[in-house]
């Protein structure tokens, strides 16, 4: 259930804070109480305008997208864009699969308009809920088991995606399933308990980090391997798919570091000896490469070229031998006689 407000055009001139958010005070302060707009949805009598068999519509007042949502059948409120000052942008026809609902409410609505939409389950967070707002029992009700479970559910539901191909549904569900076990739920835990938040946890970092993978977001999967390593650090699916993130950066040692690492505790897994030989195979072609280029820089010193004698030299040259010559033998003959 959500109560929307579709807003009015304005002039912008000569407003130095045009880009402001008008907050709810501003907008509503004549003759509507906060609290009757706080607390719970709106009392609407006007007529029910169907727009979708899973959504219906009922006006407010005519005349803002701000929004907000509330489970109908526990009146939880989990959205309030003014109260947030956090508007929430929405592309009609492109919104996220939580906003469809939304998204054919807000189509219909005329600038300055307010209405009541009721969207069922399928068109919004799923019969589940969201994790900050289920559907069923809330996460501070739930016993550690049960949170456990819920997680395992959604990581269940992500490796259904996964397999479709359908990579950013999946890291939606398994992003939930993380949510179930945060930080201060993590830090209560400890002997069994903590193995199994761990053994549904893990997984789901790891099966976010093949989506990142595929869709090339490799700085990202790092992180969520790395997330994996810190708790298990010879997680053997966390070394590989942070060493294939790696590699795909350039970043060759690291990549190297963790596949070998990796191969410790697989000596025969193939696909791990596979990405050492490309690693190796990617250093060769780099080595040939800048073999290439200093051999251009620092080649074999060019042979000096013999220079062309002139031949007049060449003549007075073998003149002056034959000269010297005689003049020796004539010597010769001379000291002999004597």
């Amino acid at each position: 259930m959500a109560e929307v407000q579709e807003s009015q055009p304005q002039s912008t001139l000569g407003k130095e804070n045009a880009d402001e958010v008008v907050d709810e005070s501003s907008e509503y302060g004549k003759g509507e109480t906060p609290q009757e707009l706080l607390s719970s949805p709106p009392k609407v009598d006007s007529e029910v305008e169907v727009l979708h068999e899973k959504v219906t519509k009922q006006i407010i007042k005519e005349g803002h997208v701000h929004y907000r949502a509330w489970a109908e059948n526990t009146e939880h409120k989990f959205e309030d864009t003014w109260q947030e000052q956090r508007p929430t942008e929405m592309i009609i026809g492109k919104e996220k699969k939580e906003m469809t609902g939304l998204g054919i409410g807000v189509a219909s609505m005329k600038a300055g308009e307010r209405a009541l939409l009721r969207v069922s389950w399928e068109l919004g967070y799923g019969k589940e809920g969201s994790f900050s707002f289920p559907n069923g029992k809330a996460r501070s009700d739930m016993t550690v088991e049960e949170r456990i479970g819920a997680a395992d559910r959604r990581k269940m539901d992500g490796n259904v995606l996964f397999q479709e191909n359908k990579l950013e549904e999946a890291m939606q569900q398994y992003e939930m399933a993380i949510a179930y076990m945060g930080d201060d739920f993590m830090f209560q835990l400890f002997g069994k308990y903590r193995d199994m938040a761990l053994a549904v946890k893990n997984p789901c970092h790891l099966n976010t980090a093949a989506c990142l993978i595929k869709l090339n977001r490799y700085e990202e999967a790092i992180g969520q391997c790395s997330i994996v390593l810190s708790e298990d650090e010879n997680n053997l699916k966390a070394l590989f798919r942070r060493g294939k993130a790696r590699a795909a950066l350039g970043q060759t040692d690291a990549a190297r570091e963790d596949f070998l690492k990796a191969r410790k505790h697989a000596p025969e897994d193939k696909a791990i000896a596979r990405e050492l030989k490309l690693l190796a195979e990617h250093d060769k072609a780099i080595y040939q490469k800048q073999k290439e280029i200093y051999k251009g820089i620092f080649g074999p010193r060019p042979q000096p070229v013999p220079k062309k004698r002139n031949l007049l030299l060449l003549v007075w040259q073998w003149l002056v031998s034959v000269f010297y010559s005689f003049i020796t033998l004539f010597n010769r003959e001379k000291n002999k006689s004597d």
